[in-house]
């Protein structure tokens, strides 16, 4: 019998794989809200419902500047804000959840998951907005790195 993966390695497994019904071509995410070891919601970057989704290669005719806008692709929502919204579409709060992300998050994320009530953020791969950070330690939050199975709690600095 194969050994069975640690909670942590099961739910970023599952963020992995929420991840790829990304629709944004720049960046696949994937996020998972956890509470008591159950799936709450889950969430992935791209185009919110009934809106068409950037195009796959870059500018076309209706949009020769492409999706981006200061670095940002302006019509997608981030996996982690998708999943804070199908928690609440549904009527479940985030209360003491963790959430798992495969990218750490931005800054307007953090500061929504901050609001949710989410209490620990596990997430695996770099962003390049650090301010995240900040608000996480001037928060209390608990942040952890996810590398090859263990988690590292992250230095949000002093």
């Amino acid at each position: 019998m194969t050994e069975r993966p640690s909670w942590d390695a099961y739910f970023m497994q599952i963020a992995h794989l929420v991840a790829t019904r990304a629709t944004c071509p720049r960046r696949s995410v994937g996020a998972v809200l956890v509470r008591d070891k159950r799936i709450l919601a889950t969430g992935y970057n791209g185009a919110p419902s009934g809106i068409s989704h950037c195009p796959p290669n870059g500018p076309t005719h209706d949009w020769p500047e492409g999706c981006l806008r200061a670095g940002h692709c302006i019509r997608s929502l981030h996996a982690e804000q998708n999943a804070l919204i199908q928690a609440a579409k549904i009527g479940i709060g985030c209360d003491g959840a963790t959430i798992y992300v495969t990218c750490q998050p931005c800054n307007a994320c953090a500061k929504m998951i901050l609001n949710a009530g989410i209490v620990k953020v596990i997430y695996e791969g770099d962003y390049p907005d650090e301010f995240s950070k900040v608000l996480f330690r001037e928060a209390g939050l608990d942040v952890f790195r996810y590398r090859e199975g263990t988690l590292e709690l992250v230095d949000l600095g002093a």
